[in-house]
């Protein structure tokens, strides 16, 4: 039995299996019959796998059997037809969706590709594709999203029965003709079937090289302006300069100048120089007070001779003198000097009193005149000076007193007789020296290493242990010594 399946990029001609998978065929047949795939979008292609359609809302997750719209909710999908068993083994085959349970609604695919056979058992295949396979090499090659959404809508815009061998079901209610759709089938967000792709549809083959040159010359200044050499996209060189190329070597600013201001005033005329010869590049810019002046020279100048040299003149694109304001629009920069030039805002005092914020007033508006500033600064200056002077002489003063403090109480401290003995001490060349010695000892202990500091440390302890050891060795040998004293002692009275 076959259908004619007319679709938004050609028709599909399809034989369903009747005999095989005839719950799949009937279900399928009668959904044709009642319009139910008018306007259904094929919602997901993966090229050489399959194009999936059959869901009115167009989610993958909607849709229902002929089953469904006769016997209601319960019977809105049927189970699998498993035998005879038929396996996606070529291109263009039907099958109906597995919804997840093992059972089917309104859902089915086209297989764009062969040997897939990891679909048996899972997906019921019912029919297969005679006539449009140029079709399936269109589906295969659309232009998709990374969840597999075409970014043109294909849609199905009507079904044709050509054999139905089923009987209707009882309650089925076929449409005399095919209903619209619906605001709702409709709806996407992609482009739409009818809308024109090609731009340049009706154009002339100027036109569209003007076109694509408008899009090229926009993408590069894009490109200039994230590099910086741009200050903004939109920006335009100045209509009142001359660009003038092919000149002569010994031509100068002078020459150019006198010969271009009979058409009008010339603000500035400047041949272009290497920096490090200082030799001229041979071309110059011409800068124009009116615009009018600059579109005479543009006319007359071209291709004059000067200095034995054919020049080319034309409107200059340089925006170097350009800059960035802070809108990012472009400006001139005798505008940024005017604004530089307007005077600006500062604080009445420059010193804080307080965390409150002051009032702002212009240079001309200070409440207080440069006399009286000068003024201010001079006292404060002396009272600052003042005030140090005052510190140092205290800070004297306190020294002495504490000085003469220090010798007050040694004097008191030391008594007449103390006195004396200091007055009556040698001070001879041998305790100086003994005295010198000691100190120079002292010194060299101070400076000693860790190292040295914990040798020394060390020998004492050894030292010390040793005179301990002795001594213990004398008092245990003392009672002997008397001992033998005793008997020497009696030896010598007999």
């Amino acid at each position: 039995m076959s259908v004619i399946i007319e679709t938004s990029i050609g028709d599909l001609t399809v034989d369903l299996y009747t005999e095989e998978r005839p719950r799949c065929a009937k279900n399928f047949l009668k959904l044709c019959k009642v319009k139910y795939y008018n306007f259904s979008l094929f919602y997901s292609v993966q090229q050489n796998l399959v194009a999936q359609t059959g869901d009115p809302t167009a989610t993958g997750k909607g849709g229902e059997s002929v089953y469904g719209m006769v016997y209601g909710e319960q019977a809105r999908y049927f189970d699998l037809e498993v035998s005879p068993r038929i396996k996606h083994k070529k291109r263009g085959l039907l099958s109906m969706v597995n919804n997840g349970n093992g059972k089917h609604g309104s859902q089915f695919f086209i297989t764009l590709g062969e040997d897939l056979d990891y679909l048996d058992g899972v997906h019921t295949v019912f029919g297969e594709v005679a006539e449009g396979f140029e079709v399936l090499d269109k589906l295969n090659e659309a232009y998709c999203d990374e969840k597999h959404r075409p970014y043109r809508d294909i849609r199905i815009f009507h079904t044709v029965i050509l054999d139905d061998p089923y009987d209707d079901p009882d309650g089925l209610q076929v449409p005399d003709k095919s209903p619209g759709p619906t605001q709702e089938m409709l709806k996407s967000d992609r482009i739409g079937v009818d809308e024109e792709v090609d731009d340049t549809k009706g154009m002339t083959e100027e036109a569209i090289r003007e076109m694509v040159a408008e899009r090229e010359a926009k993408a590069n200044a894009q490109l200039l302006e994230m590099v910086g050499d741009l200050p903004d996209v939109d920006v335009k060189p100045p209509d009142n300069v001359l660009f003038v190329c092919k000149l002569n070597p010994v031509t100068t600013d002078e020459d150019l100048e006198m010969i271009f201001s009979r058409f009008g005033p010339i603000s500035t005329c400047e041949v272009i120089k290497d920096h490090k010869t200082k030799e001229s590049l041979q071309y110059a810019f011409i800068e124009f007070e009116q615009p009018e002046h600059c579109e005479n020279a543009y006319f007359k100048m071209d291709n004059v001779l000067i200095d034995d040299r054919r020049i080319h003149v034309d409107f200059s694109q340089s925006v170097s003198k350009l800059q960035h304001n802070a809108k990012g629009q472009a400006s001139n920069p005798k505008e940024d000097k005017e604004d530089e030039d307007k005077p600006k805002y500062v604080l009445k005092d420059q010193q804080r009193k307080d965390d409150r914020y002051d009032l702002v007033y212009e240079h001309d508006d200070l409440p207080d005149d440069g006399e009286s500033s000068k003024k201010k600064k001079q006292k404060k200056h002396k009272h600052r000076k003042h005030s140090d002077s005052e510190d140092d002489n205290d800070s004297k003063d306190k020294k002495k007193k504490k000085s003469k403090k220090h010798k007050h109480s040694r004097s008191q401290s030391r008594s007449p007789v103390r006195k004396e003995q200091l007055k009556s001490r040698s001070r001879s060349p041998d305790r100086r020296d003994r005295r010198d010695k000691d100190k120079t000892d002292r010194r060299n202990e101070r400076r000693r290493s860790p190292s040295q500091e914990e040798d020394r440390r060390r020998d004492g302890r050894k030292d010390g242990r040793k005179e301990e050891s002795r001594r213990r060795r004398d008092r245990s040998a003392s009672p002997q010594r008397d001992r033998r004293d005793r008997d020497r002692d009696r030896d010598i009275r007999r």
